[in-house]
């Protein structure tokens, strides 16, 4: 008898905080939001393996613009997770090390024999942002492949391997050039054998498979959202090409901390060391309070993404945007404490 309690009550507190999501709060806080046309976008949370809940906002404020439940935002530099994890499956399967030599593949980058493959993960590599050139941005309208290299090449480095931390987009296209000549396919392919159809996704897309029912981006003007141009996708693949819906990138996550897509010991691997790193070798750390996550984020010129998973309470959240006018860490810290049924203050809205 004394057992049985025990276990009654060990699985009541077990699920005591699924119950505690107030849904509810959630929906007033995005009826804010969208009430004030501060935002246009998708929340999907995971709980121990399924969704308890999923909620568009604002989407009818924009004119002239069809949509569903399947339409997909551009989830920018989540993208970079994809590819870590692909990356990843490709050292599991002992076809690449960790401190195998970019100068393997690219002997024309810049300190290509020093840099590995654990340095273009985790942005110690001293690689830059092609993106980026002369203080703009050129990737608005489609470019070569070879002119993307050849920017690469031009900003040489910014420091040695292993000397600091910095972002680097340069990098992540490097890992991508490295999965298609391992794969001999183009990413897309990649994605869609890795991921895409052993998780069962029905709406997470590389640009060249051409997804449809996307998201454009929108901007504020006196409460009338209108279009603006984007980066051209097509220049970004394995940096931030991917387009998704909240669900599905929930799935994904999730599947990735249940090691459904890599093993338990890869996936440490891809996680920073708490107390000693934020960015880990595909994912980032994100604590709110004491509660710790870890994901990614995407930002792109109107469309952002944020994907987060605390694997102690087994709570993944998604959130994507294709117009914001609240900042997106604000806008997830706000989620994140009514999910955890903490007090927080509705963002004012100017």
């Amino acid at each position: 008898m004394k057992f049985t309690l025990l276990a009654l009550l060990l699985l009541i507190s077990g699920n005591l905080f699924a119950q505690t999501i107030e849904k509810e709060k959630i929906d007033n806080y995005l009826t804010y939001i969208e009430n004030n046309h501060a935002g246009l976008g998708s929340v999907s949370i995971f709980k121990n393996g399924k969704e308890v809940y999923n909620r568009s906002f604002g989407q009818s404020q924009l004119k002239n613009v069809k949509y569903n439940k399947d339409t997909k935002y551009q989830i920018a530099s989540v993208t970079k997770m994809i590819t870590a994890i692909l990356i990843l499956k490709l050292v599991e399967d002992g076809q690449l090390k960790l401190d195998t030599k970019l100068a393997d593949f690219f002997l024309e980058i810049p300190n290509s024999n020093k840099i590995t493959i654990k340095n273009l993960l985790e942005h110690t590599s001293g690689l830059g942002n092609f993106a980026i050139r002369d203080g703009a941005i050129w990737v608005m309208d489609k470019v070569t492949e070879k002119e993307i290299v050849d920017e690469i090449i031009k900003q040489g480095v910014n420091f040695e391997p292993n000397e600091k931390v910095a972002y680097s987009n340069s990098a992540y296209i490097m890992l991508r050039k490295i999965i298609e000549a391992k794969h001999k396919k183009d990413y897309n392919q990649v994605v869609i054998q890795q991921i895409t159809k052993p998780l069962g996704l029905k709406n997470f897309a590389s640009v060249a498979s051409k997804p449809t029912n996307t998201f454009k981006s929108y901007q504020s003007k006196e409460n009338n959202w209108t279009e603006i141009k984007d980066i051209e996708y097509t220049n970004v693949v394995g940096v931030g090409d991917i387009a998704s819906t909240t669900k599905d990138l929930n799935i994904i996550i999730t599947s990735l901390f249940q090691n459904k897509i890599i093993k338990k010991e890869t996936l440490e691997i891809m996680k920073p060391t708490l107390g000693k790193e934020d960015w880990g070798r595909g994912l980032a750390l994100f604590p709110y309070d004491e509660n710790i996550f870890y994901g990614h984020s995407g930002d792109v010129l109107g469309s952002h993404s944020r994907l987060i998973y605390n694997p102690k309470d087994e709570i993944a959240i998604a959130y994507s945007t294709n117009g914001e006018k609240i900042p997106t860490n604000l806008f997830i810290e706000n989620i994140v404490k009514i999910v955890y049924n903490k007090e927080f203050k509705l963002p004012e809205i100017k």
